[in-house]
């Protein structure tokens, strides 16, 4: 395993963490995780190198912070560097803050987070936050010691990203970014604005939601088979990403013991700069067609549900990404009759707008169900 500085901190961080949003579950059910294998698995991770281990108090319906705490007895805990999320949208005072923090703390089992984030903030949380002074908060809890590191992490636009980063002395940030998305919210440029200012960064949605890993169309595919060293597709999305030293960590929401193998044995030799510039331009190649078929830019995050009237939304949106991106209707309108249930296909959408405010995308989520009904239901 690689390591690399954190920032301004004297941390080292593993180039890979583990990303605690993707457990396998139970009957389907998002919070009941299966925890004897996320255990198995987190625990794995960590004795092959892997010392990020990244959760929020929302994940797995609120469940994921009470398994991490489990995984991580029996000496795991002073192996890691821990890192969560101040729910963001929970937040109703200034008390609220402390409450919370001291609910996580309870739930991880630990007297302290290493890192801990503002979670997905964008301008009305940024607003909400400078309103209840979120500054006095984070001082604190830095000064009592119930976390070592404060940050967040980020879904709006570049300004936004720089106004935040110039606001307070903080030790990390955490962004979307993946050859996909080098333009989008912070984007290449946050990241190298971010690092500029001795900022660790923290990588989410490497492979977003996985798109970039399965799948994989045939001409895509002929492009990757043209690289003189052979990779993975999930493997060339980390490796481009740790290619470019301002990256600290890249987080992966791992729930298979081959994935985690896969992608520790690419972080053993992922330096930064290591990419010839006839890899990076087989990576352009195959951007410029994944560009040219994607008709709704979801990460999977799942920020929008669960949706007031059953809709699985981010479902409904891979299917429609899948026919499109792979170019067979066919498969993804089978798939959406065999595997929705009646209440999560779009079609049962109400138009209640209560998605679209949460998405850290801004996506027009009710216009693309429409447009999921004509594909699929027509």
């Amino acid at each position: 395993m690689l390591y690399r500085k954190f920032g301004k901190t004297n941390e080292e961080v593993s180039i890979l963490g583990f990303g605690c949003m993707r457990f396998h579950v139970i009957d389907n059910d998002i919070s009941k995780i299966n925890e004897e294998e996320a255990i198995k698995q987190l625990r794995y991770s960590i004795d092959n190198g892997v010392n990020y281990i990244d959760t929020a108090y929302i994940y797995h319906g609120g469940m994921s912070e009470p398994l991490v705490g489990k995984a991580l007895k029996d000496g795991y805990r002073e192996k890691v560097k821990l890192a969560t999320k101040l729910p963001t949208w929970l937040i109703k005072s200034r008390e609220d803050m402390d409450k919370y923090l001291n609910e996580q703390l309870e739930k991880l089992q630990t007297d302290h987070i290493d890192f801990y984030l503002l979670h997905a903030l964008n301008k009305g949380y940024w607003e909400k936050f400078k309103k209840y002074n979120v500054f006095d908060f984070l001082d604190k809890a830095l000064a009592d010691g119930r976390i070592k590191y404060a940050g967040f992490s980020f879904h709006d636009d570049l300004s936004l990203f720089k106004e935040i980063v110039d606001s307070y002395s903080w030790s990390f940030c955490q962004i979307q970014y993946n050859f996909m998305d080098e333009n989008y919210q912070a984007g290449k440029e946050g990241l190298k604005y971010a690092a500029a200012k001795d900022l660790g960064v923290v990588i989410m949605e490497p492979l977003r939601g996985g798109s970039l890993a399965r799948n994989i169309p045939e001409d895509v595919k002929k492009i990757w088979d043209k690289a003189e060293v052979k990779r993975s597709p999930a493997e060339w999305g980390f490796r481009f990403l740790w290619n470019h030293p301002e990256v600290s960590v890249v987080l992966s929401g791992m729930n298979e013991i081959s994935h985690i193998d896969e992608n520790i044995k690419a972080a053993e030799v992922s330096y930064p700069n290591s990419l010839t510039e006839k890899e990076i331009a087989l990576i352009d190649e195959v951007k410029q067609i994944y560009k040219s078929r994607i008709k709704i830019n979801c990460t999977g995050c799942k920020y929008c549900m669960p949706c007031p009237f059953g809709v699985d939304i981010p479902s409904n949106f891979e299917l429609l990404n899948d026919a499109s991106i792979y170019g067979d209707i066919k498969a993804s309108k089978n798939k959406y009759n065999v595997s929705l249930k009646a209440n999560e296909k779009a079609s049962n959408c109400k138009e209640c707008g209560k998605c679209e405010k949460a998405c850290p995308q801004h996506l027009q989520i009710r216009k693309v169900l429409k447009e999921v009904v004509n594909t699929f239901e027509k």
